[in-house]
């Protein structure tokens, strides 16, 4: 799957959690995607925020990485509200 032509807010946070959730598991990509059916390609795209996954992504990479679906969604909707962090 491509990437998007517009950057998303959203895709993008929910890429930088995936990626936090994959490492924290000491899982590559590769594996991560394996487990998860999809392409390591694919699973790098959604981690950089490149593309917004369907709703059925999103369940199974949260269920393969073993995480809470409902904490995943806090901390996204935390993050929409969330001041932006200041770049230096």
């Amino acid at each position: 799957m491509p990437r998007a032509n517009r950057y998303n807010a959203d895709a993008d946070r929910f890429g930088a959690i995936l990626r936090q959730l994959r490492e924290q598991r000491g899982w590559t990509r590769q594996k991560l995607a394996q487990r998860a059916g999809m392409t390591p390609t694919y699973v790098g795209i959604l981690e950089q925020g490149g593309n917004v996954p369907s709703i059925t992504s999103v369940l199974e990479l949260i269920e393969v990485l073993g995480a809470d679906i409902g904490e995943v969604m806090r901390q996204l909707a935390a993050a929409r509200i969330a001041p932006p962090a200041a770049s230096g």
